[in-house]
């Protein structure tokens, strides 16, 4: 980096009923979900990387022909980007579960897109509280949080010490889910503390992770609610007959 240049602080910026323009020399990579044979989720798996560019325009109203990146399809229809999405802080949302011994573990269920990483066929995270006095139900926990795109739950050894987040690499992620009706395209998961600034120019409360609608559809704009996959898994029932 010359003298005259000056390096360009990592952010997404939030385009008025567009894109989502991205600064920073931020990687975009791609990541699928690990399955079990029972179709629940376990972990994800990188498997592709795009080409590191200083500045780009993701898709946010879900129609572009070049995703996950904006070939200016917004322009094309009346693409409402509003940004509906709540701005409190997450501790003002944040509720702690019940039980927790040897952990302590809360919730804000606005942040939750219905991943699934919370559970599995057996149980979910909420019911395995009453078991946390067993170190391996407290690990089992730790491993589903972590794993958890949207940071809907988070966790802490014990009660005012501060929550432990995973060590994710700062980048964003397009991202493929997979579904007992075949694999569909999940939200943006952007990590490792970016700032999210709105189109009125102020940011939202930078986070470790946290996932962004790229379908156009969801009600809390511009975070994920989950539609996307409503949306896809109706198209491949369709198919499916």
């Amino acid at each position: 980096m010359s003298d005259n240049e000056e390096k360009v602080t990592p952010k997404i910026v939030i385009r008025r009923d567009g894109s989502y323009k991205v600064y920073g020399s931020i990687p975009l990579v791609h990541k699928t979900q690990v399955v079990s044979e029972y179709g629940e989720p376990l972990t994800w798996k990188k498997d592709g990387e795009f080409p590191l560019k200083e500045q780009y325009s993701l898709c946010r109203c879900g129609k572009s022909k070049e995703m996950p990146y904006c070939d200016g399809a917004h322009n094309d229809f009346d693409f409402d980007g509003t940004e509906t999405a709540d701005t409190h802080t997450h501790a003002e949302r944040q509720v702690e579960l019940e039980g927790g011994q040897g952990i302590v573990v809360k919730k804000d269920d606005y942040l939750c897109m219905n991943s699934g990483f919370c559970g599995n066929r057996l149980t979910n995270i909420d019911e395995m509280m009453a078991r946390t006095s067993e170190p391996s139900v407290r690990a089992e926990i730790i491993a589903m949080i972590e794993r958890c795109p949207s940071a809907a739950y988070v966790y802490a050894m014990k009660a005012g010490e501060p929550d432990i987040e995973p060590d994710l690499p700062m980048q964003i992620a397009e991202t493929t889910e997979i579904t007992e009706y075949g694999p569909i395209e999940g939200p943006l998961w952007v990590t490792g503390n970016i700032t999210i600034e709105r189109a009125d120019g102020q940011p939202f409360e930078t986070h470790n992770r946290v996932t962004l609608c790229n379908c156009g559809e969801s009600c809390k704009k511009p975070f994920c609610d989950g539609t996307h996959r409503t949306i896809q898994e109706e198209k491949l029932k369709k198919l499916i007959g």
